[in-house]
């Protein structure tokens, strides 16, 4: 059975079903306004994308890719929108939520990363890693079935949890985004036990989006969207909200594309090569570029082009498959399946064989690394006091301790902790919302300079 554009368009909120839309400014507007003006998101000016510490101004950070993703985002929803319209699948007002709700969705996408870009998951999984293989400290007494949150630290869950949880003073649903904003949000919609006992290879259960803290919040989400699922209890897992798939897309090609023209930047690949690539997507132009014009401007307008051609390739993609995505039956990336796919392709063999593996980048990435490590060791000992004077952080910060010192001067917030799971992932809270600099503070400050 089809999921329905009425049910996947809910704008009620997480906790709050019945919040009432305000006139002339729907639920996936101001979904919008409370990502941008959140703490998480402001602090994504300071996170990898895909260059850690770089100190050229061109090289994207997470901030700038999230608002260029989200303008990639709201073309592909205005596009794809337009022609459901045309064919009688939505009306026009749904064709204007969805184009906000894929912005929005967007916009909140790498929210839960943490420092250092991909290589900080990494990092703090295998921090993880070796602490439950040592079985010794707090961390030890995580219950085995929730271990692999923490072994395969997720940023996609991390989004969810502080969209969902943390933010907006912990109140019941967090930033109480609508029920559409989430459902397009969610690329992997399922906990880490689920998709270890799920069967089969939907694109879905690739890597999991939430941690069992906040699996009964996806719940209502998926619910609320109706939101087809497989599985009961621990194995429940969902299929995606059809939007998912245009926000996996506008993340695909933004960072695609966007990659090179870094590359270009900072040395790692020469112009032509990127031209190349650009010209694959986006053809070469008609005429002769202007000799006034600098190799920075030719990239730009070349990148201009290959990403209007890819929004087109994405939306077509997403209408030939329309039936299966409403059914739940699709499972692929919309890029992969789409006119675009042996050039997209190619830029993920050149990025795996020259970018993501050059020398900076890699030293950099393993610097990253050790700083996480330390900070994650250091603090493990305040969450071993915790936990052994019976998870009273009032008693344990009352008295003028080392411990009540570290607590204010990173401002550590402590609220929830009571057992080991919940202490483990206030743990990952703190670090994975650090940014790449405040991250190399803490550690300087705590073990001191190496």
């Amino acid at each position: 059975m089809a999921m329905e554009w009425e049910q996947l368009l809910n704008p009620g909120r997480l906790c709050r079903p019945d919040y009432p839309e305000a006139p002339g400014r729907p639920a996936h507007l101001q979904d919008y306004d409370r990502i941008l003006f959140s703490e998480p998101f402001r602090r994504l000016a300071q996170k990898t994308q895909v260059h850690p510490l770089y100190e050229h101004d061109h090289v994207h950070h997470r901030m700038i890719h999230s608002l260029e993703t989200a303008s990639v985002g709201r073309s592909l929803g205005v596009l794809a929108g337009q022609k459901m319209m045309e064919q009688g699948l939505v009306d026009a007002s749904q064709r204007d939520v969805i184009a906000g709700v894929v912005s929005s969705a967007c916009l909140l996408h790498d929210i839960g990363n943490p420092p250092f870009g991909h290589s900080g998951e990494d990092s703090i999984g295998a921090w993880f890693a070796i602490q439950f293989r040592l079985g010794t400290g707090v961390s030890a007494n995580v219950p085995t079935d929730l271990q692999a949150e923490f072994e395969e630290f997720e940023g996609n869950a991390q989004g969810f949890r502080i969209a969902a949880q943390l933010e907006m003073g912990r109140r019941e649903g967090g930033m109480r985004l609508s029920y559409a904003t989430l459902g397009a949000f969610m690329k992997y919609p399922c906990t880490a036990e689920a998709r270890r006992l799920s069967h089969g290879g939907y694109v879905g259960l690739k890597k999991f989006g939430v941690f069992q803290s906040e699996a009964a919040l996806f719940e209502e989400c998926a619910e609320a969207l109706g939101l087809r699922s497989e599985g009961t209890d621990a194995a429940r897992t969902w299929r995606r909200h059809p939007l998912a798939f245009l926000v996996e897309a506008a993340d695909d090609l933004c960072y695609r594309i966007l990659d090179l023209e870094d590359a270009a930047t900072v040395g790692d690949l020469s112009t032509q090569q990127v031209l190349t690539y650009l010209e694959e997507i986006g053809g070469k132009p008609n005429r002769a570029d202007d000799p006034m014009m600098s190799t920075r401007e030719i990239i730009a307008m070349r990148r201009a082009v290959a990403i209007n051609n890819s929004i087109e390739s994405a939306v077509e993609a997403f209408m030939t498959n329309y039936d299966a995505i409403m059914a739940g039956e699709f499972s692929d990336g919309l890029m992969e399946v789409s006119s675009k796919a042996g050039a997209f392709a190619g830029m993920k063999e050149i990025s795996n064989e020259r970018i993501f593996t050059a020398r900076r980048k890699t030293e950099l990435e393993i610097a990253g690394r050790r700083v996480l490590h330390d900070v994650l060791d250091h603090f493990h000992g305040l969450y071993q006091d915790l936990q052994d004077c019976g998870w009273d952080a009032e008693h344990l910060l009352s008295r003028d301790s080392y411990w009540a010192k570290l607590v204010r001067a990173v401002d550590l917030d402590l609220r929830g902790v009571s057992d080991p799971y919940s202490a483990m992932h206030s743990l990952g809270d703190f670090v994975s919302g650090m940014t790449d600099r405040y991250a190399l503070k803490v550690r300087d400050m705590v073990v001191g300079r190496i």
